[in-house]
């Protein structure tokens, strides 16, 4: 199932700036990955990348990272693998971001998308023990968002390519539908995945951290927990 759009089901109030600068910085980022060489790209993975030995010793590795080395657990929200990693991201973000951004507000919006990425870097580090194996991508922060949109609009209808071999169509599927089978997903890999690459502990872990941040939020007073 690939979201397409939640239009015009659940029409925004304000311009999601949050989202569209955050879609900008990763392109930015990608763009500069896509000019480096692979011994170069190589080594900026490594460096601004999470790496869970270095945050779990607080001692960098080669090559140099920023310093204080806990500033990767931010840098790495920032850096995708390729093309089907940052578009599947940041068509997500586009897609569920927008609305969520609309609902907590621009700034509380920008909190809860790092907050939830850092609960899904620390997820993948307590479940990765101490590899030496950079982590990167905004898919935990990402979860997060979904976390918090299947909270806000449980009842939206999102139009959706459909694909169960040998056809291919688009449909309108509840977003309660969409994403509790996203995140059945997320746990089944989590739990059977032997060697893929994909951090499935860091989308559950910004799932769950999203769903505890939106009721933290939206006990707050004032619009925020409206």
């Amino acid at each position: 199932m690939i979201p397409i759009s939640d239009a015009p089901d659940r029409p925004r109030r304000t311009f999601p700036f949050m989202v569209v600068a955050l879609i900008a910085v990763n392109i930015v980022v990608f763009a500069y990955e896509l000019s480096l060489t692979a011994p170069a790209l190589e080594s900026f993975v490594s460096a601004f990348g999470v790496v869970p030995r270095e945050i779990v010793t607080g001692r960098d590795l080669p090559p140099a990272s920023p310093q204080p080395i806990y500033l990767t657990l931010l840098t790495a929200m920032f850096i995708h693998g390729g093309f089907l990693h940052i578009g599947a991201n940041m068509l997500f973000l586009w897609i569920f971001g927008d609305n969520v951004e609309d609902r907590l507000g621009h700034f509380t919006f920008l909190f809860f998308y790092l907050a939830a990425g850092l609960i899904a870097d620390f997820t993948h580090i307590a479940a990765s023990g101490p590899s030496p194996t950079p982590s990167v991508g905004a898919s935990g922060a990402i979860a997060g968002v979904l976390a918090a949109y299947l909270i806000l609009f449980p009842r939206s209808r999102v139009r959706t390519l459909l694909v169960i071999p040998p056809f291919v169509t688009f449909t309108r599927i509840s977003a309660l539908v969409l994403i509790l089978v996203w995140f059945v997903i997320q746990v089944f890999s989590a739990a059977t995945e032997q060697a893929s690459g994909v951090a499935f502990w860091a989308h559950i872990g910004g799932f769950v951290g999203g769903l505890v941040l939106l009721f933290l939020i939206r006990a707050l007073p004032g619009p925020r927990g409206e």
